[in-house]
């Protein structure tokens, strides 16, 4: 039997999430979905996730914010972060890397982009 695959989807806007939730489940994802980073950080506290797509500009909790906690939260499970953002600069994929991020997606994002990033873990 094969190990489920839980992600955590963030964002303020439920037509992205409701996008990368879609794409997710097609490539055989369970998903649970969260508006604001102050939700997820509540969610990963009470669940295990092995991939998190993480929208950087969300009113109160910033994308940024959220990943520093949920990096300061993981358990012994690695959790893969991605950054899901409509910032695509160079200079603001290096910074998010920086961060803690372990990729960028940037919106709006390609089904093909999304396998490889899902087909790492």
């Amino acid at each position: 039997m094969t190990e489920q695959r839980n992600a955590l989807v963030v964002d303020d806007h439920p037509t992205n999430r409701l996008l990368a939730s879609a794409m997710l489940k097609r490539l055989g994802w369970t998903v649970v979905e969260a508006e604001s980073g102050s939700a997820a950080l509540t969610l990963a506290a009470k669940q295990t996730f092995h991939l998190v797509l993480l929208d950087i500009s969300m009113p109160g909790l910033s994308g940024e914010d959220t990943c520093v906690q949920l990096r300061a939260a993981e358990a012994s499970q690695p959790l893969r972060i991605v950054a899901y953002t409509a910032h695509a600069f160079p200079e603001d994929r290096e910074r998010l890397l920086a961060e803690g991020f372990d990729d960028v997606l940037v919106k709006p994002i390609s089904r093909q982009r999304l396998e490889e990033i899902a087909a790492n873990l």
